[in-house]
């Protein structure tokens, strides 16, 4: 481990000699990671992007991609887009990133499944908004919004965000 990893541990994610919190999924970690469970998968996931609402925010770093209306994200795991940005129009499953709250104004992505995904193995995992202190997620990891800016200006791409096994 380096210093530029994020490790999700029992009380948060450590981060650069920081303990952040975060909620994780409402499945808790898995190691057989599925379309739907709600887990967050354990493993070694590379920070490959980010992506942020110029509308709500400046960019936090010089690679943010800015969110667009009609970005959304592939969760049809029968399409070839699956775990993919698409744009619409796009008939098949998929969530928009351009929401009304504010859970998506800033998203890093990570590499979970991902640049070629393998069908319902689960889509994006992201880092990103809490809805609230504590309520899990559908998977993705997820800090309050001053903490997720703080660490998005921190990061670089190729970031690791380590998910150990044993996490209850």
């Amino acid at each position: 481990m380096t210093h530029e990893d994020l490790v999700l541990t029992q009380r948060g994610l450590r981060f650069q000699g920081r303990l952040w919190p975060c909620s994780i999924g409402r499945g808790g970690v898995s190691t057989h990671k599925v379309e739907g469970d709600g887990a967050t998968p354990v493993g070694v996931h590379r920070i490959v992007g980010m992506l942020y609402r110029p509308d709500r925010m400046a960019p936090p770093t010089d690679w943010a991609v800015p969110i667009l209306p009609g970005d959304l994200w592939s969760d049809d795991a029968e399409h070839e887009d699956y775990n993919q940005m698409v744009r619409v129009p796009y008939p098949h499953s998929h969530e928009r990133l351009r929401r009304a709250d504010p859970l998506y104004d800033l998203v890093l992505l990570t590499d979970w499944n991902w640049p070629h995904a393998v069908k319902g193995r689960g889509s994006a995992i992201f880092l990103h908004q809490q809805r609230r202190k504590g309520f899990p997620t559908e998977g993705c990891i997820a800090f309050a919004r001053a903490d997720l800016l703080r660490i998005a200006r921190r990061i670089g791409l190729g970031s690791r965000v380590i998910v150990p096994e044993g996490l209850a």
